[in-house]
């Protein structure tokens, strides 16, 4: 395939951060527009994390670097477009994912 496996994983983990957005919105003021665009976030991103997986086929890396980062999506939601605060051990704990992604990207 020409697109690399870490374009696909970054397309996958950014639907799943809009799914976690729409969530976020549903859990404010229910309504059945949220949760078709929750519905389909989270299948797009299913679908896109696929050929992620057929090109590396090492699922324990490809899945960790795919928590990671959309991990790290629905953090910036929550801080940027919702107002949330971290702590300390939170921001520890964000900056060892990253750290994580490095390292497992070069394995």
């Amino acid at each position: 395939m020409a697109v690399p496996y870490i374009i696909w994983l970054i397309l996958s983990a950014l639907c799943f951060a809009a799914g976690e957005f729409f969530s976020k919105k549903f859990g404010l003021a229910p309504g059945w527009m949220y949760l078709f665009c929750i519905l389909g976030s989270y299948m797009l991103g299913t679908l896109l994390w696929l050929p992620a997986i057929v090109q590396n086929n090492q699922l324990s890396i490809v899945g960790a670097i795919w928590s990671v980062m959309s991990l790290l999506a629905t953090v910036l939601i929550g801080v940027l477009i919702f107002s949330e605060t971290l702590n300390a051990v939170a921001i520890t704990g964000i900056a060892f994912g990253l750290i994580s992604i490095f390292l497992l990207s070069i394995a």
